[in-house]
């Protein structure tokens, strides 16, 4: 499947001109444009190009550390499930970024506090931190 560059671009420059201020914190999911990216990164899906993403940490109050969550089910070191509404997603922990808010979409949940720390715990492992 041929991907069109062109057009996640002309997405991304109305992107870029968003004002809009958010409130979120570490925890959330947010529908993000995360784009149509290259090779194994991981692409957004739709009109958007839009994936949920799991704010880890919150940088400032335009910026966010997130990981990119599927569907699909995924097994390795470099994925974690999640519960999510009662259905099992997964974290892409290996896609691990910094956002801009410009990204946001709409809010989709809040993790539970237990699964949050899980995931944590399974990055600071795969990072060796």
């Amino acid at each position: 499947m041929k991907k069109d560059f062109d057009h996640w671009n002309i997405k991304k420059k109305k992107l870029e001109e968003v004002k809009d201020k958010f409130l979120f914190k570490q925890g959330d999911i947010w529908w993000c444009s995360v784009g149509l990216n290259i090779r194994t990164e991981s692409c957004g899906k739709g009109e958007n190009y839009q994936r949920p993403v799991l704010i880890l940490k919150k940088l400032s109050s335009e910026s966010f550390v997130g990981v990119p969550l599927s569907t699909k089910e995924k097994t390795g070191s470099w994925f974690i499930d999640i519960t999510i509404h009662g259905e099992k997603r997964y974290a892409l922990l290996y896609q691990i970024r910094m956002f801009s808010t410009n990204r946001f979409q709409h809010r989709f949940a809040a993790l539970d506090e237990t699964d949050f720390i899980r995931v944590k715990e399974k990055l600071k492992v795969l990072l060796e931190l």
